[in-house]
């Protein structure tokens, strides 16, 4: 509230300024030295001096906000300048047209060299508006992107550091020691297994996207380490019919791991994650039975970090939405360069 009360200020200032600034315009003679004789006259041509300036300037200056909504000058700059340019003489033309169509009324008004004339100041104060906007834009997209490129390898770094975490480790070797006792076949495999989990990880550190295929292999791998760790507690099902595109890497694996530590994973509450394509996503939704406490600390890498991972690879956003029943997180398919 607070804040509207500031725009509302501001725009109030900027208006009486405008309109001063037209009055003393007027007085000084500058836009009509031979308009008025008496006092009437010249607060009639001062009324439409002001007037003039606040349609040019903060009509043309809502215009070019509301534009620069609907086109980028980043994506567009081109196309964004000749749009800009063109509806802000469409609209001064106009916004003259009619002020001085009203004003002929009252006084001698000289409607063609008026347009002439607002269109010609209108459109040097635009071209140092749509230069300052372009610049302005331009920078904050440098800095934005260089946020996100920042924000992407801590997020990976962060990715790289969850994998070789002791409790990883520990969980995995626990396995593994029972394993060998057990089926040394299956330890064999087992620890096959874990050195294409850690081998994919120490690839794909300097990767942004990688192909889904490659992904969803090493995601076959991982889900192998925590089957024989859980056994049937736990269900993956992934069902994929293309391979074509890209994910950021290690995205799904983080998904997955974020399910079984925050959710309860035994015999009577099976924990239960699908893997799946939907509409240019790639979906990852889990039965909902959250843990009352989250036994393994968090090593940083969550959720946040896959979306601003995304922010910075993607024009679409990271999809997430839960129930009562079902936590769903959608990553959006990426073209691989």
């Amino acid at each position: 509230m607070a804040l509207d009360r500031k725009i509302i200020w501001r725009e109030v200032r900027d208006i009486v300024i405008l309109m001063l600034v037209g009055i003393l315009m007027t007085w000084a003679g500058v836009t009509c030295r031979n308009c008025y004789d008496n006092s009437r006259e010249f607060w009639i041509v001062a009324s439409f001096t002001a007037l003039m300036w606040v349609l040019l300037w903060k009509g043309n200056s809502y215009l070019a906000d509301y534009i620069s909504t609907k086109m980028s000058w980043i994506d567009q700059p081109g196309k964004r300048f000749l749009v800009g340019l063109v509806a802000t003489i469409t609209y001064t033309f106009l916004a003259m047209y009619i002020l001085g169509a009203i004003y002929t009324l009252s006084f001698k008004f000289n409607l063609t060299a008026g347009i002439t004339y607002s269109v010609i100041i209108t459109i040097i104060i635009s071209l140092f508006m749509h230069s300052r906007a372009f610049l302005i834009n331009w920078k904050q997209s440098v800095v934005t992107a260089e946020q996100l490129k920042r924000e992407s390898i801590a997020a990976k770094y962060e990715s790289l550091k969850n994998q070789v975490n002791p409790h990883f480790l520990f969980n995995s070797f626990n396995a593994l020691s029972n394993l060998v006792y057990e089926d040394q076949d299956k330890a064999v495999k087992f620890i096959k297994q874990l050195s294409e989990v850690y081998r994919y990880v120490l690839d794909t550190r300097e990767k942004e996207v990688v192909p889904l295929a490659d992904e969803l292999k090493f995601l076959n791998s991982y889900i192998y380490l925590q089957k024989i760790r859980f056994a049937d507690k736990l269900s993956i099902e992934i069902s994929i019919n293309t391979i074509k595109g890209g994910v950021a890497p290690l995205a799904l694996q983080m998904l997955i791991e974020n399910a079984i530590k925050h959710n309860v994973v035994s015999e009577d509450d099976p924990l239960t994650v699908k893997v799946f394509e939907d509409k240019g996503f790639i979906v990852v939704e889990n039965n909902l039975q959250k843990k009352t406490s989250i036994g393994e600390p968090s090593a940083g890498v969550g959720l946040e970090n896959i979306c601003k991972r995304y922010e910075f690879l993607s024009s679409n956003n990271v999809e997430v939405s839960n129930n009562s029943k079902t936590f769903v997180v959608k990553l959006p398919l990426l073209t691989l360069s």
